[in-house]
């Protein structure tokens, strides 16, 4: 009997805090289909009086936030198919290959880790300056393509691929490639789905970068074009909220499509030595 109460008080706990996480959320999607004003009326209404999709017309044919929407998809979906592959032979690599220096390259990598990302902007910034890429798509790119985090994510997980298994098919004459391609790639699959999330996520949201290297509105990516809205229509709390659904909802419906495969390739990735 009290394992039962203990269990119910348990959910009813986890219900309310999840409820009180989803409130903010369920009240912007519900802002955004407000009339306007209604959403900064007092007091302050939970639901639309009547529901209308006038903000988001607004956003796509009036504003041009389409061009940024697709804008942003591509560079994520650019960003997350190279950075999934340079990252999954890195850490392959630093798994399953040996060569001279690799566990003193890997440590120096993760010394990485503990710099602030804004700590490069500068000198990555210069360095893309000299090169000629500021204000194009390829100065977004590029920083994205690798990262510390993602190769010893990888890394983690493919200790757990059996050498046996790999020395069986270099002794059939596959080469180091093919073992790669054939072999591990499939195996890694799961950390690479949960890698995919992170790298997508973290493209998708970026502001403060893209902020910097684009001068071209035409460019902007969606956050960027976001908080220019904001500066015009910081009044319409119904259109600003608008905007954020569209920015949050496609990385809420990747998350859920992907959770099983995120899940997994965290706990199994997480545990290796």
């Amino acid at each position: 009997m009290k394992r039962a109460l203990g269990s119910v008080a348990l959910h009813a706990v986890l219900l309310f805090g999840a409820g009180i996480a989803l409130l903010p959320l369920v009240w912007m999607i519900a802002a955004s289909l407000m009339p306007a004003g209604e959403a900064s009326a007092y007091p302050p209404r939970l639901l639309p009086s009547a529901p209308t999709l006038q903000h988001y017309r607004e956003l796509w044919l009036r504003l041009d936030v389409a061009r940024a929407f697709a804008n942003s998809l591509g560079l994520a979906l650019a960003i997350t198919a190279v950075s999934l592959f340079l990252n999954s032979m890195a850490g392959y690599a630093f798994a399953k290959l040996s060569f001279r220096g690799r566990d003193r390259i890997f440590r120096g990598l993760l010394t990485a880790l503990v710099i602030p990302a804004q700590v490069g902007m500068l000198p990555l910034f210069l360095l893309l300056h000299e090169m000629g890429l500021i204000d194009t798509y390829a100065a977004v790119v590029i920083p994205g393509l690798a990262s510390v985090f993602g190769i010893f994510l990888v890394r983690q997980y493919a200790l757990s691929i059996p050498d046996s298994l790999l020395d069986a098919a270099r002794v059939d004459g596959a080469s180091e490639l093919r073992v790669y391609w054939s072999i591990a790639l499939p195996i890694l699959r799961p950390v690479l789905v949960t890698l995919a999330i992170f790298t997508f996520l973290g493209a998708w949201n970026d502001f403060l970068w893209p902020l910097i290297v684009l001068a071209d509105s035409d460019k902007y990516t969606l956050p960027v074009a976001l908080a220019n809205l904001l500066g015009e229509h910081a009044q319409d709390t119904e259109l600003m909220m608008a905007g954020a659904v569209l920015t949050v909802v496609p990385t809420i419906l990747v998350f859920l499509v992907l959770q099983r495969h995120y899940v997994s390739g965290i706990v199994s990735g997480g545990v290796k030595e």
